[in-house]
């Protein structure tokens, strides 16, 4: 093959061939694939609530997810309006503490359990995330204050 030939765009039989391939190569890596994109994701969360970054959050929920605490409930358009009127913790100094306690994927479903220290809070969030069309988001957010 010359490099002209590796830049043409492969025919439907070839991207067929090349999706098959991908399938079968993550199937054989044990979930790490999978793996590296959730906690991708779950990076990009600790830093959008560490630094008030709403497009940051905005990109890694699905737009429909349901945000829920005891006693209340939003859509992410009004948690993403809540996050951006209060104060941001990076500029206020606080550490950025935020950790993992958990993660189980299966298939294309994930739950995630984080740590979340927020404010004067100490928030453990319970992530739900779906694999939909090839792209991890977060579909269903709960969290409470374990004081």
């Amino acid at each position: 093959m010359n490099d002209q030939t590796a830049n043409q765009t492969p025919s439907h039989t070839q991207t067929g061939a090349a999706s098959n391939v991908q399938l079968q190569n993550k199937a054989n890596d044990f979930g790490q694939t999978d793996f590296v994109a959730v906690m991708e994701i779950v990076k990009d969360y600790f830093d959008g609530l560490h630094y008030g970054d709403t497009h940051k959050l905005a990109e890694i929920f699905h737009p429909d997810a349901v945000l829920k605490a005891p006693g209340l409930r939003r859509t992410l358009s009004e948690w993403l309006a809540a996050v951006s009127n209060r104060p941001v913790p990076a500029q206020q100094g606080a550490p950025y503490r935020y950790r993992l306690l958990s993660v189980d994927i299966t298939g294309d479903q994930a739950m995630v359990k984080a740590a979340c220290p927020l404010f004067d809070y100490n928030y453990v969030d319970f992530l739900g995330l779906l694999n939909e069309n090839g792209q991890w988001r977060i579909v269903n957010k709960m969290y409470a204050d374990q004081g």
